[in-house]
């Protein structure tokens, strides 16, 4: 009698595997219901990767410590601090969850910032600009869970902004010297990031009306620091300040992004934001 081998023993395969097999076997017996069933599937795999995060009651059965944090430390003292907005706070967490593709607290945050009022227009712009600045998936995940949130409080097609507007007027010497100075340094080393560089992120993406200049720079420093990508910050955070971002509001950003992004990155971002404030007039 044949043995079964390894990785079809149905004690030693994992769930998903199981789940596949069930899947195979129910499309032999029945191929006509196939598409139903691969449909059905799937519907269930979206809904699971869009569930609400833990309650704070979870929270606090799996770590009493972390619940009291979450809610005497972050809730009830970090997103009340007079520094900075509400607005501001909810503007820099999504843009840490969505560039790093944190999907889990997404739900309550797109709700909390509608509620803080970062209007849908916003939050559309807010993941358009991270697709180019922490990548195409992290959008993608990011509108899956919007969209949810959308349909839930009833924002249509005519809340988002069309993908063709009207552009804002573009600071032609500054650009000019920007891509100068780009082409001159890379060039030779990717042509085709430099023209989208050019052409797609400062000649478009960036002068879309969505989102106002200083949130639109709130939206990639926070991105950055959240990332790490400590190289980039003292140009993106000296645009922030010359699109109206104040060296408070700067400061309490990193503040907010110490519980978000976490200690390291902020740590590590927080001596690139003192060089840039010493280098400012009047700053």
């Amino acid at each position: 009698m044949a043995t079964m081998s390894t990785g079809s023993n149905p004690s030693r395969m994992s769930n998903s595997a199981r789940r596949d097999e069930r899947i195979r076997r129910l499309l032999r017996l029945v191929p006509v219901a196939g598409a139903v069933i691969l449909a059905a599937c799937a519907h269930i795999e979206r809904t699971e990767t869009m569930q609400e995060p833990p309650s704070l009651a979870d929270l606090k059965s799996v770590s009493p410590a972390f619940e009291r944090y979450t809610t005497e430390t972050v809730l009830d003292g970090l997103w009340k601090r007079s520094q900075l907005s509400p607005r501001d706070r909810s503007i820099v967490t999504l843009s840490v969850l969505v560039s790093r593709g944190q999907t889990v607290e997404m739900p309550f945050h797109f709700r909390l910032a509608l509620d803080n009022g970062v209007k849908p227009a916003e939050i559309s712009e807010i993941i358009t600009h991270l697709a180019f600045y922490s990548g195409w998936a992290n959008a993608t995940a990011a509108s899956g869970v919007a969209k949810r949130i959308f349909d839930e409080r009833g924002i249509g097609e005519s809340q988002v902004p069309p993908a063709d507007v009207a552009r804002l007027p573009l600071n032609e010497a500054a650009e000019k010297q920007r891509a100068q100075t780009v082409a001159e340094n890379f060039g030779a080393v990717a042509p085709g990031v430099v023209q989208y560089t050019t052409d797609i992120l400062f000649r478009d993406l960036w002068l879309r009306p969505g989102l106002a200049p200083r949130d639109r720079s709130l939206v990639t420093v926070s991105a950055l620091v959240a990332n790490g990508q400590v190289a980039q910050i003292p140009y993106h955070l000296n645009r922030a300040m010359d699109n109206g971002l104040t060296k408070d509001e700067a400061s309490e950003a990193l503040t907010q992004l110490a519980f978000y992004a976490g200690w390291p990155n902020v740590f590590s971002a927080m001596p690139v934001f003192k060089d840039v404030f010493s280098k400012r007039p009047g700053v």
